[in-house]
């Protein structure tokens, strides 16, 4: 029998690359990946690590296990995960684009605010950006597996959000150092703080206000700290699943094909999800209390859109040719 079903006590001994031979039959042996993110499971990247090691296991016939770790778990935020596949502590993760500007500001493209206003407009940019991010990943010798988008951003807070004044009462954690950019240009107080640690944050009270999708928020309970949600449709940014290259490379044809296949339907069916992703979430939402507000303060959109405007503009300067010509290709329609 495979590996994977030894359940004596010689079977933790187990190494991947062994054959085991029952009755004169040789049986695959079975790999295992681990495969991380920040991100709870309920959160649309942790959904999407689930379904991949699930069309992995199903393609490989069980040959190859892919382990999900959510909720930074593995001790890893989107920000360290590339540099933690690189150390080959995981094989692969999932992370938000917008912590890896680090990087190279092209990852900040599906989170600059107010570029995009539809679903449609963010597929396609990142259709139009998926060769510069898997160019960007092959230099770092990792290759990029699916992307996954997030539903629209919005601000979570204690009070309702109702005008310019109650913005620049606020500290809040921002989701990258492009978010954060625009928040303090807008006049409140802004952190870039990871997910992961935007609880604790919330809890010791030095954080009143969160930027986030519903999405995000409902899989950590948000509503228990902020009850309110205003839906200034800030960005449909996405978070990108990548495996290391080397591992990548030395599997069999045959099962590097199936994780390709398995990858290939992981991005399909996120995108497909996020078409009703967002009354779901509101449901949940207004389940467990929160007020949603959609009319936001005609002063507050003009204050927000102009200071997104600046922070654009001196991301357009530090991006390169390329990016830009990737986000002007993008622009809707």
């Amino acid at each position: 029998m495979p590996a994977r079903g030894l359940t004596r006590r010689g079977a933790a001994g187990w190494l991947g690359g062994a054959l085991l031979t029952l009755g004169g039959r040789p049986a695959a042996a079975e790999t295992r990946w681990r495969m991380a993110t920040e991100y709870p499971a309920s959160a649309m990247p942790g959904e999407g690590i689930a379904t991949f090691a699930g069309r992995v296991r199903e393609l490989s016939g069980g040959e190859l296990a892919v382990e999900p770790v959510f909720d930074a778990k593995a001790g890893f935020r989107s920000a360290e995960i590339l540099a933690t596949i690189a150390e080959r502590r995981i094989e692969a993760g999932d992370a938000f684009a917008g912590a890896l500007t680090g990087l190279h500001p092209l990852f900040g493209l599906s989170s600059l605010p107010f570029v995009v206003r539809s679903l449609e407009d963010a597929r396609r940019l990142a259709d139009l950006a998926r060769p510069a991010y898997r160019d960007a990943f092959a230099e770092r010798g990792q290759v990029l597996l699916y992307t996954t988008p997030w539903p629209p951003t919005g601000l979570w807070t204690k009070a309702p959000l109702t005008s310019v004044a109650a913005l620049r009462a606020l500290s809040i954690r921002a989701y990258d150092a492009t978010s954060a950019d625009v928040l303090l240009r807008a006049g409140a107080r802004a952190q870039n703080i990871s997910f992961a640690d935007a609880m604790a944050r919330l809890k010791d009270g030095s954080v009143d206000a969160v930027l986030s999708s519903g999405d995000g928020g409902a899989g950590r309970n948000l509503w228990e700290f902020l009850p309110h949600f205003t839906e200034i449709n800030y960005a449909i940014p996405l978070s990108l699943a990548v495996l290391d290259g080397r591992v990548h490379a030395g599997l069999p044809d045959g099962l590097r094909t199936h994780v390709d296949r398995a990858a290939a339907e992981t991005e399909a069916r996120q995108w497909q999800a996020l078409r009703t992703r967002l009354d779901e979430n509101y449901a949940r939402m207004r389940q467990n209390g929160v007020t949603i507000r959609t009319e936001v303060d005609p002063p507050l959109v003009a204050l927000l859109r102009w200071a997104a405007e600046a922070t654009v503009a001196e991301w357009r300067t530090k991006a390169g040719p390329a990016a830009v010509a990737i986000l002007d290709a993008a622009a809707p329609r």
